[in-house]
């Protein structure tokens, strides 16, 4: 067994000089025990030590804290499942650990940040017996942006149940951080920041969904969350019920069922700065290799959309074909038509308009109810067509003579394992008729956009469509969408709907500057274009030739600044062209500051740049055409309050 040194009364005065008190109690805490395991990333700057047992309250659990770059990240992460048959919770010893072995694998991506992604960490499973005998292996991961674990369980009956988990992540007092109220059949919350584990929306919530951004220190976060749910696996959320700083996991089915041996989905943590939390590809570096061996069919691109204009608008033949019209005009390759299209009238019928769009070279989307939440008479339409095999085999046999390119399916109603073996039956059946998927009123993205690559897009987030319900989003948008890189794009594709440059039933107060940023801030491999192609038509030559070339999936992603709620700028890489977009998450004039050293930009050739600034007005742009020729260049951009910019650097 690979046995921790003590620490040196000299490392723990250098530990104090450098970073804060907390750090020290983390590091104690860990070398006070005669059984830790540590395991530590390729690069040395993140380890977790693991022991039998914890501290205080917590010392007969076993567990392990997170420290990088001595930095204390989290003090104490709380291990343990529990089984019919048996509890691995309290009194469990660390009886043998594995040798670590580094793993690295590369890997492509049609969708997502990054098309070409590469990991390397250290893998070592170490074996947790219970007061009875019984053992549970723990396999943890360490990369240099991020660790995962998972459990293996063994049944030495015919069949046994999980009946709950015991993993908390431990936070020090007045640790910062950004979570979303739990919200299990669609993750449309905010994400307000939080100090002592209360959210500002509600007092007496306790239930919070994935992903939740921890800051540990100035410059250290963390970002929870897990991947790689699998058939037959629920999915999980957190607990503070008990302490407002301990945050336990717990399982949407209170009881799941298995013979033989069981493996959890992943628990993830990615660590470090904020740009290591914001560009990192670990969700789907541990999730499941792609199912999929043909994926030439799955191409990304913007779509034209009629909900957000016209909430009842795809009844009406004449709307739908100026929305064909309009993605046409614009060279979209895609249009949604969304709910009620089973009702379309007004001089033509969905099959109509299918020829029409077919006519013009667009390839559809098509809105489906999932039929397992919102359903009934006064339900939107159309219901029933995927529940069943026989019923969805025969709707995506039609879709497939139709030239449909895929579907939109909504309201789905819980994290529960059934729900989850529907999702897959949808994603894996879809492929083998090469459609497309995009989930709404849904979980968030768990990994299998790598699984199931034709998961092109995921809503769960509040998004732009809230225009259309409430006005709670008007004055909380800037903040909110200056908080969601961070957050819940981090982990996968969001369907947000931006380019919302009108009003919808509810104003927008952002600038159009700020909305023509959020398509590049925002990713998602098919990107909904939600105004009335009016608006399109109306906007300057130069901004309506962004959006008809603006790429959907990306082959690299750099945070240049920014701070959840305050303001952001990121830059995508398509090919050779640098796409970099910021807003001002604020309320008053602030002038954001970056550096593009981190594009590699050559110092010895000239870049032509087209910016597109707030102008004077809210609804107007400041355009201009620069030459970029510095490697290190700084940029200060002056912003309106809930203003923004993008650059486009050839």
């Amino acid at each position: 067994m690979q046995i921790m040194l003590f620490i040196s009364f000299i490392d723990i005065m250098l530990s104090l000089r450098n970073t804060a008190g907390i750090t020290l109690f983390c590091l104690i805490s860990t070398a006070a025990h005669a059984h830790d395991v540590t395991i530590t990333s390729p690069d040395g700057k993140l380890c977790i030590k693991v022991t039998d047992s914890g501290e205080g309250a917590d010392r007969q659990s076993s567990g392990f804290s997170v420290a990088y770059d001595k930095t204390c990240v989290l003090p104490y992460v709380r291990l343990g499942m529990s089984t019919e048959q048996s509890s691995f919770g309290q009194d469990l010893s660390l009886v043998s650990d594995g040798s670590a072995k580094t793993i690295t694998e590369n890997y492509q991506m049609i969708t997502g940040k990054r098309s070409h992604c590469f990991n390397e960490g250290t893998e070592q499973t170490v074996c947790l017996e219970n007061r009875d005998g019984k053992k549970m292996n723990v396999t943890f991961r360490v990369f240099n942006d991020g660790i995962a674990f998972r459990y293996e369980l063994a049944s030495d009956k015919e069949k046994d149940s999980i009946t709950g988990e015991q993993t908390t992540y431990v936070l020090n007092e007045g640790t910062k951080r950004w979570m979303q109220i739990y919200s299990p059949d669609s993750y449309e919350r905010f994400f307000p920041p939080s100090t002592d584990g209360y959210s500002p929306d509600d007092s007496k919530a306790c239930l919070w969904g994935y992903p939740a951004l921890i800051q540990a220190s100035d410059s250290v976060y963390a970002l929870l969350t897990e991947s790689d749910i699998q058939r037959n696996h629920c999915c999980s959320f957190l607990n503070n019920e008990e302490d407002r700083n301990q945050y336990k996991v717990s399982l949407a089915d209170e009881c799941l069922s298995f013979t033989g041996k069981w493996i959890s989905p992943w628990r993830v943590m990615i660590v470090g700065s904020l740009a290591n939390v914001t560009e990192s590809t670990l969700v789907t570096d541990v999730a499941t290799p792609s199912r999929i061996k043909d994926t030439s069919w799955i191409q990304p691109g913007t779509a034209s959309w009629i909900y957000w204009a016209y909430n009842h608008g795809t009844r009406d033949f004449q709307l739908v074909k100026e929305y064909i019209d309009l993605a046409d005009e614009m060279h979209w390759p895609y249009t949604l038509i969304d709910w009620e299209w089973n009702m379309m009238d007004n001089g033509g019928n969905i099959q109509d308009a299918l020829k029409y769009a077919a006519s013009k070279g667009i390839k559809p989307f098509m809105w489906y109810n999932s039929s397992t939440n919102w359903v009934g008479e006064h339900a939107p339409q159309p219901q029933y067509l995927l529940n069943t095999k026989e019923k969805r085999e025969k709707e995506y046999a039609w879709l497939k003579k139709m030239q449909v390119a895929g579907l939109k399916i909504d309201f789905f109603p819980n994290d529960k394992a059934s729900t989850v073996n529907y999702y897959l039956d949808l994603l894996e059946d879809a492929a083998r008729y090469r459609l497309m998927i995009n989930f709404h009123g849904a979980t968030v993205p768990r990994g299998w956009q790598r699984t199931y690559p034709n998961l092109m897009s995921v809503e769960g987030v509040y998004g732009a469509e809230w225009y259309n319900n409430t006005p709670a989003l008007t004055k909380r948008a800037a903040a909110h969408n200056a908080t969601l890189p961070f957050t819940r794009n981090v982990i996968g594709p969001m369907d947000y709907t931006p380019g919302t440059f009108s009003n919808s039933q509810h104003p927008h107060i952002t600038t159009y500057a700020h909305e023509l940023a959020l398509p590049v801030l925002f990713e998602s491999a098919i990107q909904h274009m939600p105004d009335r192609p009016s608006v399109y038509r109306s906007l300057p030559q130069e901004v309506q030739e962004l959006l008809s070339t603006l790429p959907t999936a990306w082959d690299d992603t750099r945070l240049l600044a920014g701070y959840p709620g305050t303001e952001v700028v990121l830059a995508r890489r398509k090919g050779e062209v640098w796409y970099i977009a910021g807003i001002n998450g604020t309320d008053e004039e602030r002038t954001i500051r970056f550096s593009t050293d981190r594009l590699q930009l050559s110092g010895h050739t000239s870049h032509p740049t087209i910016w597109f600034k707030d102008g004077k007005t809210d609804s107007s742009f400041e355009i201009e055409r620069q030459t970029l020729t510095q490697t290190q260049e700084t940029v200060e951009i002056s912003c309106r309050p809930r203003g923004g910019f993008v650059a486009v650097i050839r």
